[in-house]
């Protein structure tokens, strides 16, 4: 009896593992959760390697346009308001291999990204380094 219910069990944990290992997120969905401002919180090389962000004085600003997008480096102000800098950089987004990617491109260079993941407060991009950054919905300054 013993040997019948340790096979049940493991055969339900094999069913459970197939069907959550088959169950993956369409890239599509991705998309509206880009919009807005992200704070990076950690960085995982290639290597392996972490590092952690405990505070930052400039964050990302994503804005999304059916296919394309725009990023821009702005410094949250203790008033609640944003100084936007120089650093701006165009986008289009493609799914591709099962992947939502950004293609940058500027007169010097062009490069891709890879959403991971993205959800209502994070953000997982992989960069073409191999390095994962996390980000999470930046929060206001509250005094």
């Amino acid at each position: 009896m013993k040997i019948k219910l340790n096979m049940h069990k493991t055969l339900f944990f094999l069913i459970l593992i197939s069907i959550i290992s088959c169950t993956k997120t369409d890239p599509k969905n991705y998309i509206e959760y880009l919009d807005g401002y992200w704070e990076i919180k950690r960085v995982v090389m290639l290597d392996g390697s972490e590092k952690e962000y405990k505070f930052n004085m400039i964050i990302d600003f994503l804005e999304i346009n059916d296919s394309t997008g725009i990023r821009k480096k702005v410094k949250p102000k203790f008033d609640g308001n944003y100084t936007i800098t120089n650093n701006s950089e165009a986008f289009t987004l493609k799914i591709e291999n099962d992947s939502l990617r950004l293609y940058y491109k500027t007169p010097l260079t062009a490069w891709k990204e890879t959403i991971i993941s993205a959800k209502e407060n994070q953000l997982v991009i992989k960069n073409e380094t191999g390095n994962v950054y996390f980000y999470q919905r930046y929060q206001k300054i509250k005094l």
